[in-house]
């Protein structure tokens, strides 16, 4: 039976780091990832705002460009460079008093290591918590289900993000036979495009280094993008490239016993290299034409 959207009572005290210490890298699966091809913003999604994440950290502004009411904003990376960026916008969502309703795909939601983060910013660890209203699946046709009853979760609880973490992985777990795992993204992909259509919300959705090719129709079939976010991660840097503004930014990570970063030139005009926790500052002045 699929989980039932739920709020995560626990607590953790874990030590908050945006970039994760060395480990094993992870494997990409065949076929490599397209670049993708953006669609317009809608007017709607010019002209509205939505309380997603705080103006500050530095972090937070940066990441934001790429929200759009009613759109899909698409993070694609290995997991490890992923998802300490996911569960600090769940901290910054909190701090902003945003509301999350919550996908996940992958059963690796850490509630110890989000309210820790939370707290970090301000923000009680259970309120932080109570923020993120979660529900998980274990199987293809669960997720599914769940994905067909979000808008009802939606009017009920009125969120200001939608967030899909994983949603192809239980997809491709090898009991799914290919045929089957088409259509069955392909309807997912058609339902969230209603989705957004109809609840004027901004989605992030995260997928692995193979990036849509592991969701049969979210590009022809989705709701469209808002931007498309890939991670590279290095010993002790991740790397982003948000392909709406072709903007880059290098978050580095903290020494122990550090209070703060400074920012660093980055290595190309439209690159930014901040620590997360600091004041942004403009590296350089991107010229344009026309």
């Amino acid at each position: 039976m699929a989980g039932a959207f739920t709020v995560e009572p626990e607590l953790a005290l874990e030590e908050p780091f945006p970039v994760p210490p060395p480990g094993p890298r992870e494997r990409s699966p065949s076929p490599r990832p397209s670049r993708p091809r953006l669609r317009p913003l809608s007017r709607a999604a010019r002209v509205r705002s939505s309380p997603v994440l705080p103006p500050s950290p530095a972090l937070f502004p940066w990441l934001a460009r790429g929200f759009a009411p009613g759109e899909a904003t698409v993070w694609c990376g290995p997991r490890i460079a992923v998802e300490p960026l996911l569960e600090l916008l769940y901290a910054g969502s909190a701090l902003a008093r945003g509301r999350i309703s919550l996908l996940e795909g992958a059963n690796r939601f850490h509630p110890y290591r989000i309210g820790e983060l939370g707290r970090s910013l301000g923000v009680d660890a259970e309120e932080t918590l109570r923020r993120v209203r979660l529900a998980r699946a274990f199987t293809a046709h669960q997720m599914v289900a769940l994905v067909d009853g979000w808008a009802r979760e939606v009017r009920r609880h009125l969120p200001t993000l939608l967030v899909a973490h994983d949603l192809p992985t239980l997809f491709w777990d090898g009991e799914t036979p290919d045929d089957e795992r088409d259509a069955l993204l392909r309807h997912a992909a058609r339902t969230l495009a209603r989705l957004l259509q109809e609840a004027g919300l901004p989605l992030l959705l995260t997928l692995g280094p193979e990036g849509a090719a592991s969701f049969s129709g979210l590009v022809r079939e989705g709701p469209p993008w808002a931007d498309y976010v890939t991670f590279v991660r290095g010993p002790t840097t991740l790397r982003l490239h948000a392909l709406r503004h072709d903007a880059h930014l290098t978050l580095v990570a903290r020494s122990p016993g550090q209070l703060g970063l400074e920012a660093f030139g980055g290595r190309s005009p439209a690159e930014e290299v901040i620590g997360w926790d600091v004041p942004p500052r403009r590296t350089a002045r991107r010229s344009r034409s026309g």
